[in-house]
């Protein structure tokens, strides 16, 4: 599904210092005492995240909303940070070919941009438009701004009988301000599991909802999770302990910047997921390192001066999937300048780029991994959304954080609803 080379960080830097060397060995031992504290909340059911890829008695109730929503023509999911982004990284697949082709429209409303906002609601056919409200908590105050537009809308040009069918809610089984609006208007609610917070909720029917009604195969999501988390149980030092203890060992050396650059359109989505995943998770009490979001080629022609040339204070994971001999062909040409072009693809331009980053990369001694995918599919974006999910609590074990709240994150929502109240 992935594979993960950290050679060129380790070789390139930390293997040319004893000192370093060290220090990444105690990185990964302490990694294996997080694993093995995973595997006991994992055991006794304390850490849900890790045993829903395993699962398939909730798929029903997922398949049986996607069949409503089938008989529309557009599919609007309205959410905040984790109840959007794995959705979105999700269905922004269903450009692989591999994949099943859905005719559905499917929008995402992440933000209350008010012109964004009012350009989409413009835009939609009320009759044949279908809305997701998801909420962990239910009281999500975008989200729920958003509802209420929405639904006043429906009522005013459908019909107050309307708003049942043109809305599912996805929250938490407890009183909350969405779960009383879903019930008021007699819409179906599939229940958010109280134990999976936002950012980990990928694989849940958060994620999997989006990702089915875009016509991807939700079971082969899960299948590649599930043999992730079977490897990092099963094996030792695997690769998302080397990952974290990687980090780790570069961060003590000042590298505070986690650079994720994907050589593929369809994962720049996922970069912003991975983004509120590891910032979200791990930057608490003067700890954590910041994500960066890259995207190859493009950002060769921006961003990569600086992290050659720049500050060294960053580790850069690149994402290469083969791309030999796929695309366009370029026509025969006589220009000598351009003969290097001349009957190639555009894969294997990409090809060439990302190598050739690979390479000024490690001559420049900056630390990289690599992830090599032969193909991206829906069982490779499931390996590699939970490769990134146990680093993220492995590094959270190794830091001494709380990996699974957000307490400053929270103190702002709390004034921006006293800001309001006093108007």
């Amino acid at each position: 599904m992935y594979t993960q080379d950290i050679r060129p960080a380790f070789e390139e830097v930390i293997g040319k210092d004893g000192a370093d060397k060290a220090r990444f060995k105690d990185a990964l031992d302490a990694a294996a005492k997080a694993i093995a504290t995973l595997e006991t909340h994992k055991k006794n059911g304390a850490l849900p995240v890790l045993t829903i890829p395993e699962r398939e008695d909730d798929l029903a109730s997922i398949e049986e909303a996607v069949k409503r929503i089938a008989a529309f023509k557009t599919f609007v999911v309205i959410g905040m940070g984790g109840s959007s982004y794995g959705g979105k990284a999700l269905t922004s697949l269903v450009h692989n070919p591999l994949a099943q082709s859905s005719a559905l429209e499917i929008h995402f409303i992440d933000n209350i941009d008010p012109l964004t906002s009012d350009r989409l609601l413009l835009s939609l056919d009320l009759k044949t438009t279908i809305f997701a409200l998801i909420s962990k908590s239910g009281d999500t105050a975008e989200t729920l701004a958003h509802a209420l537009i929405l639904i006043q809308e429906v009522k005013s040009r459908l019909g107050a009988d309307a708003v049942r069918n043109h809305f599912i809610a996805i929250t938490e089984p407890k009183d909350s301000a969405l779960r009383r609006l879903a019930k008021t208007h007699n819409m179906t609610v599939l229940d958010h599991d109280p134990s999976i917070g936002g950012r980990f909720s990928v694989l849940s029917n958060v994620g999997l909802l989006p990702a089915k009604a875009a016509g991807l195969d939700i079971r082969a999501i899960r299948r590649g999770a599930a043999n992730v988390v079977r490897h990092t149980f099963e094996t030792p030092d695997p690769e998302p302990a080397k990952g974290a203890a990687l980090q780790l060992a570069l961060m003590e050396r000042g590298r505070s910047l986690a650079v994720l650059m994907p050589y593929c359109d369809r994962l720049d989505m996922f970069n912003t997921w991975y983004r509120q995943l590891w910032a979200e998770s791990l930057g608490k009490g003067g700890k954590g390192s910041t994500p960066m979001r890259s995207l190859g080629a493009c950002d060769q022609h921006s961003q990569l001066q600086l992290y050659l040339d720049g500050p060294r204070d960053k580790f850069i994971s690149l994402i290469l999937l083969e791309n030999t001999c796929k695309g366009a062909t370029l026509p025969e040409i006589t220009d000598p300048t351009l003969s290097y072009l001349s009957g190639r693809t555009l894969g294997d331009l990409m090809d060439a780029e990302q190598r050739a980053t690979v390479e000024t990369l490690t001559r420049n001694r900056c630390p990289l991994r690599i992830f090599g995918l032969k193909v991206l599919d829906e069982e490779t974006i499931g390996a590699l959304m939970m490769h990134f999910m146990l680093e993220t609590m492995i590094m959270g074990e190794l830091l001494g954080v709380n990996t699974f709240d957000q307490p400053a994150v929270e103190e702002g929502k709390k004034l921006a609803r006293e800001y309001l109240a006093r108007k």
